[in-house]
């Protein structure tokens, strides 16, 4: 028990891709090894509109909040809400662009995005970040076809992280969930395009993770269905023997960060060339 990990809820919150975030938050998690991040990416929040759900999830599932908003209206929002859900958040643009603004003299054009060039690139890589977040956990199964891969997975197999990570390298990535009893959409059986992959972890990760879930939203903190093992262990045996009969790629995420398990999927990927 002593090499148990401690999980958190990691709120980023962007304006743009979230990339400048994702790459913060990981290397400060770092320097705490006994603590892993739950990741919850919400990218190209640019209205009140779209921040409102944003700060009714971090309500709901409590922990440390990162956010680069350059709408000062926006960031002004998200530090008021964060204080009265007593929760911390950090404006990480904020004491970075006031060592540039007292040496250089100016005030900075507050731009959203400002880092990236309006390139073939970034338009991929933004087209790529809307499809995921229109496709996550199994939305629009109409449109599989045009998904570069297509990952599965029971619940906590950080399928949608994943995503948001292939999509900041221009990667088209949908996901669906795996739930013993439920049907998968017949598209993704008639999708030719993607790589259609499934992710696995062992019991033990999984029951932990979705404990601390329940635990950060206020859940039932007794045992249930969800954070059982031997029903977890189920769940995997399933989505084992589903990818078995369609001859789909398993990849086990225990021990992999989410670049590491993007990095196997893009290698899997260049093998179909």
């Amino acid at each position: 028990m002593e090499n148990r990990k401690n999980f958190f809820h990691l709120h980023l919150v962007s304006d743009s891709t979230g990339e400048t975030l994702i790459s913060a938050g990981r290397a400060v998690s770092a320097q705490f090894g006994g603590y892993e991040p739950i990741e919850h990416v919400y990218p190209l929040i640019r209205s009140r509109k779209q921040l409102l759900p944003v700060l009714r999830a971090i309500d709901e599932a409590p922990g440390i909040v990162l956010y680069t908003l350059v709408n000062e209206e926006l960031s002004a929002l998200i530090d008021e809400m964060c204080r009265d859900m007593a929760v911390p958040c950090v404006n990480l643009l904020e004491p970075v662009g006031k060592v540039f603004q007292s040496y250089l003299g100016t005030a900075s054009r507050r731009r959203s995005g400002a880092q990236h060039s309006l390139d073939e690139d970034y338009f991929a890589r933004i087209e790529a970040l809307n499809f995921a977040m229109d496709h996550d956990d199994g939305q629009m199964p109409e449109s599989y076809d045009e998904a570069d891969v297509v990952i599965l997975g029971i619940s906590r197999t950080s399928k949608t992280p994943t995503c948001v990570y292939l999509a900041n390298r221009g990667i088209k990535a949908a996901n669906i969930p795996i739930v013993p009893g439920a049907d998968l959409p017949p598209s993704l059986y008639k999708a030719k395009k993607p790589l259609i992959v499934c992710l696995i972890a062992s019991t033990g990760r999984i029951s932990q993770v979705r404990e601390f879930r329940e635990f950060g939203s206020g859940g039932d903190h007794g045992k249930n269905e969800y954070t059982d093992r031997a029903v977890i262990a189920e769940e995997l045996k399933y989505a084992r023997s589903l990818a078995a009969q369609n001859d789909w790629p398993l990849l086990d995420v225990t021990r992999r960060s989410i670049e590491e398990t993007a990095a196997a999927i893009l290698a899997l990927k260049d093998q179909l060339k």
